[in-house]
């Protein structure tokens, strides 16, 4: 059976809003879809059995033709999810909500599964307003070819834009006047279209704007994501350290993003037997 796109409901606006998406996407990519509602192990108000339902329904309402798989799982969410991902083409979540000064309160589940996760995962704090375009964040590493892999695809699916973000910044902050700063510049123009290359070829259909960006990364990212019906970014980039499951664009991004983000890192391949 096709990966399904798998979403956690829990009841809430925010759960809501990540079903809608997966919806939308599952019709995008004819899979399936599989909705969990994790039933906690820790004591509290008796589970409201009507979550799974009332989701199954609103989502076969908004696509007819989805194959729904719905299911209530007994555990802690992270590691339900986690679990869910390793057959999953995609794992959504909802953020918790705003938090203070316009950001989102991702809280410790999302993170860990971002952070973990053998799928893509995307958490949903804002519904896409139909923009037209999908931004991928690059920078030459392994986990931004990754992104830049799954934009590809989702803007092909889309019909959509792609807007390709280079974005650096000079020593001091300093715009780029110097020799040297030049040739940096250059320099990444070359990794984001050597990047780009091969992917255009794939697909021919997708309108890429490549954009480099004399600003810090999350900066630029964000500022894009207002623009955007999905931003696209690798767990890690340059810089980070071996063994973090999350790199600090990234972390930073998914509390800052203004459409769906999506976290990408480069598919596990299984051990030789």
């Amino acid at each position: 059976m096709t990966d399904p796109i798998v979403v956690g409901v829990d009841g809430s606006g925010r759960s809501l809003r990540a079903l809608l998406w997966a919806a939308q996407e599952a019709s995008l990519h004819h899979c399936p879809l599989r909705i969990i509602h994790v039933l906690s192990f820790e004591p509290g108000p008796v589970t409201d059995s009507r979550i799974v339902s009332e989701a199954t329904a609103i989502a076969k309402q908004a696509h007819p033709e989805l194959e729904v798989i719905s299911a209530e799982v007994e555990g802690t969410p992270a590691a339900t999810f986690l679990a869910e991902s390793d057959r999953a083409h995609t794992v959504a979540l909802g953020a918790k909500g705003r938090g203070g000064f316009g950001t989102v309160m991702l809280g410790s589940v999302a993170l860990q599964v971002v952070g973990h996760a053998a799928s893509p995962v995307v958490v949903v704090n804002h519904v896409p307003l139909d923009q037209g375009r999908v931004t991928v964040g690059v920078d030459g590493s392994a986990h931004s070819q990754a992104a830049l892999e799954y934009a590809f695809k989702e803007a092909s699916l889309r019909g959509a834009q792609l807007q390709a973000l280079y974005a650096w910044s000079p020593p001091g902050g300093a715009a780029p006047v110097s020799a040297a700063q030049d040739a940096a510049d250059v320099e990444h123009r070359r990794v984001l279209e050597e990047c780009l290359a091969p992917l255009r070829q794939e697909y021919p259909d997708v309108e890429v704007v490549e954009e480099l960006a004399h600003e810090s990364p999350v900066l630029a990212l964000a500022r894009a994501s207002d623009r955007s019906d999905l931003l696209v970014v690798g767990s890690r980039g340059r810089g980070g350290f071996r063994g973090l499951a999350l790199g600090s664009v990234s972390h930073h991004l998914l509390q800052y993003a203004m459409c769906p983000i999506a976290v990408i890192r480069p598919r596990r391949h299984p051990a030789p037997s």
